[in-house]
């Protein structure tokens, strides 16, 4: 649980594996818990502040990230049971709790919604649902550079050759304050990379198994197989809903925070 950050300490949800699983409650109201994807922490939101005033957020760091723990045995299954654990702590408010995630922690909290008794809506940008575009080759490159100590270049890596995010937006995102943390998780990404392969596809016969309302966020300039796993789950998902956020792709959150608040509060206070 190696972190350097200061700031108020987290509280922890035990995972059923027994990992402890950091995360922070900001705001005022019912509690919306937010899951984040590869090459983060917690720190990644920017929409905090816009949410505040409406929801409780319960920020966590997915494990081996952060003040969150790890375990020799690694896999997505483990990882879903962290979401459920965070969502169980969030409901000991009391009231129904909302779920978002965003790109691999959206496969997370798709599968942690088909779990949960507690939640009460859910909303997914950009999940990862299907097999990464990224051959083995790109894994093994991102390993070696690893090997070479450059955490760096493994995140660029990610963002040009898996993510598919354009110069312009990459260096947005490098000027950002949560960059140092996306690099101090850059250690994860090849054996992610290499489970979201091996699981496969999420299933989409698990669709009916999400009863909660559902709201699919995907970037417009986003390329053609992050909208074919929107569609995916649009037919997939009974009580689901769609909207494009234009001129983005896979980090309008970061970029167009306020808008991206926007929908989300639309969406959770309707």
């Amino acid at each position: 649980m190696a972190d350097t950050t200061t700031g108020p300490a987290p509280r922890f949800a035990i995972s059923r594996d027994g990992t402890p699983i950091a995360f922070w409650e900001q705001g005022e109201g019912p509690p919306l818990v937010l899951v984040h994807g590869a090459v983060s922490d917690h720190r990644r939101w920017r929409i905090i502040p816009l949410l505040e005033p409406h929801r409780t957020a319960f920020l966590m760091d997915r494990r081996g990230r952060g003040h969150s723990g790890d375990a020799p045995e690694w896999s997505l299954e483990r990882e879903v049971e962290d979401v459920v654990a965070v969502v169980e702590a969030a409901a000991e408010r009391g009231q129904a709790v909302d779920l978002l995630g965003h790109s691999l922690g959206g496969r997370l909290a798709l599968q942690a919604a088909a779990r949960s008794p507690h939640l009460r809506r859910l909303v997914l940008y950009e999940p990862v649902i299907t097999e990464p575009p990224a051959p083995q080759e790109v894994v093994t490159r991102m390993q070696a550079l690893l090997d070479e100590g450059d955490k760096a270049g493994v995140v660029e890596l990610m963002m040009r050759e898996v993510v598919r995010m354009p110069e312009d937006e990459l260096a947005a995102i490098r000027s950002q304050p949560a960059w140092p943390s996306r690099v101090a998780a850059a250690h994860t990404l090849p054996r992610e990379l290499g489970a979201v392969r091996t699981s496969g596809a999420w299933d989409p016969s698990e669709g009916p198994r999400v009863q909660v309302p559902t709201l699919l966020l995907v970037g417009g300039d986003s390329p053609p197989h992050v909208k074919d796993d929107i569609r995916v789950l649009r037919e997939a998902l009974r009580s689901c809903a769609v909207t494009v956020i234009e001129g983005q792709q896979h980090v309008a959150d970061q970029l167009v925070p306020e808008l991206f608040a926007k929908l989300v509060l639309d969406f959770l206070l309707d």
